[in-house]
């Protein structure tokens, strides 16, 4: 086979090419990761967080086409950031909120919709906004995660979103079609809100998942932002759950 030959076979046109991505939450960890892979697929990405100056570091190392710093949990302001996208979008990844643990019974009225709101009242709103406003084929796509599947106590109300949030997605993929909605549902993923949750027990945490997990390494953002971008790529996929823990489920 000739040189020519070889490298005409291993090229492949940007899978994102002329592609508008919307992250929701994209300053940090997960959401800053699936925008890099991204643009590097060729999409124009746009980014959101509550911290304007992390979110301006994060627009330089994303290449971003544009940002809005605002709290996602704010309807009218989340309302706001939707009227002014361009008049249409290919993709919206919601990364944004944090695990609330904690006895149920400990849990103020405040914190307690504070964590309903983040984990289903954000992704039914996103799904509001986005008809009319994301192309047909496009996906949103939500985060969850796998670790309160097994219930416990002081897991809050993490094992309610768990097992609420695959039905949701489902539900959300009929009402939207033909947009794609999926759900990522992670374990531990060493970003800066693990290693914020953790303190000072983060290092133990990861010698303890490279001696466990089946993969023998520690789960990265970068590992879930090939598996996004992919979902967001894969027309077929829609109303499904994709796990992404390293095994970690395997070996309790």
């Amino acid at each position: 086979m000739s040189t020519s030959a070889s490298v005409s076979l291993g090229y492949r046109d940007p899978a994102l090419l002329g592609q508008t991505v919307v992250i929701i939450g994209g300053s940090a960890g997960i959401g800053l990761s699936t925008a890099m892979h991204a643009r590097a697929e060729g999409a124009d990405v746009i980014l959101t967080g509550r911290d304007p100056e992390r979110l301006r570091r994060a627009a330089a190392d994303a290449d971003a086409l544009s940002t809005a710093a605002f709290d996602a949990n704010d309807p009218a302001q989340l309302k706001r950031f939707f009227q002014g996208l361009p008049e249409w979008i290919d993709h919206v990844m919601v990364t944004a909120g944090r695990p609330s643990y904690g006895r149920l019974l400990d849990l103020d009225p405040d914190q307690a919709r504070r964590a309903a709101s983040e984990h289903m009242l954000l992704p039914l709103e996103v799904a509001r906004l986005a008809v009319g406003r994301v192309r047909p084929g496009g996906s949103l796509l939500h985060m969850g995660g796998t670790g309160a599947r097994r219930i416990g106590p002081g897991l809050g109300f993490a094992p309610a979103v768990t097992a609420a949030l695959p039905v949701f997605t489902a539900s959300l993929a009929l009402e939207l079609a033909p947009v794609r909605v999926n759900l990522i549902a992670a374990g531990f993923v060493d970003t800066p809100l693990s290693a914020g949750l953790l303190g000072e027990g983060l290092d133990a945490r990861r010698e303890e998942l490279r001696n466990t997990l089946p993969i023998g390494r520690v789960v990265g953002p970068a590992d879930v932002a090939a598996l996004a971008v992919h979902i967001m790529t894969n027309t077929a996929l829609t109303g499904a759950t994709y796990d992404i823990d390293g095994g970690q489920q395997l070996v309790g």
